[in-house]
């Protein structure tokens, strides 16, 4: 009899014993298990403040990705998974997408190359023609580009445009006014004819530095190209008003 009580006894035991192990381990942890959590909005906040969100829910978090856009300040951020309002087991790693400023491109140089050419390069560097304007250019054969803006080496946002000048080369009937500075009043008179050009007025102006008659200034800046004839007018230098006076009666 006393070995059956003491076996209900150690049953009793055992049972409570059981009883406090489920109770207060295996439910708990089954409860856990099976627990879960909503995550939280960290769209458009820095990553600095998104990871101490995140961190304070007890979540994990881990930048998957990077989106380059102007239209998000850089640093922000700009998508996440699981998505906000997700229901999801405590601890899980949340995947962050950062924004990051636009890449820009460096502008090829296109001086000199064909308009083909020129933009193939922009295609190839991610950028587009913008203007293209034409004009006579003695310097760059008939087809190149003679000028661009912005200028090679400069950097650009993708698919911008780049305004370019296409010569026409030299212009059919090309005047180039001559450097006519220092050359006394006679050869400077020669040289406007030489070059197809006409000798405007000449007016006189006192100097002591230079010879009696040479050319101080010209009134069209040498190296001009025109298309037509032009009259270049002459500044000379004279000593005094005899000079001037000398050179009438000479005449």
């Amino acid at each position: 009899m006393q070995s059956f009580t003491r076996i209900l006894s150690t049953l009793a035991v055992l049972s409570i014993i059981g009883i406090s192990i489920v109770e207060f381990i295996v439910m708990p942890a089954y409860v856990r298990q099976n627990s879960f959590q909503v995550v939280m909005d960290v769209r458009g906040k820095s990553l600095e403040n998104a990871i101490k969100t995140i961190s304070s829910e007890g979540f994990r978090s881990i930048v998957q990705d990077t989106v380059y856009s102007n239209n998000h300040k850089p640093g922000l951020i700009v998508d996440q998974y699981p998505l906000p309002d997700s229901r999801v087991k405590p601890g899980r790693t949340i995947r962050l997408k950062v924004s990051r400023p636009e890449k820009l491109v460096k502008v090829p140089n296109l001086i000199g190359q064909s308009k083909r050419s020129a933009e193939l390069a922009l295609q190839q560097a991610n950028l587009n023609i913008d203007t293209i304007y034409v004009e006579y250019n003695p310097d760059f054969p008939n087809g190149t580009v003679a000028w661009q803006f912005p200028k090679g080496g400069d950097e650009l946002k993708k698919w911008l445009g780049v305004q370019i000048t296409i010569s026409k080369g030299s212009p059919p009937d090309r005047y180039i006014v001559p450097q006519l500075f220092g050359l006394n009043e006679e050869k400077a008179s020669q040289a406007l004819k030489e070059a197809r050009l006409l000798v405007g007025k000449i007016s006189y102006q006192q100097n002591e530095d230079l010879l009696p008659f040479t050319v101080l200034d010209q009134s069209i800046s040498a190296g001009t190209v025109t298309d037509r004839a032009v009259t270049v007018d002459l500044v000379v230098s004279v000593l005094d008003l005899q000079d001037i006076h000398n050179k009438l009666m000479n005449e």
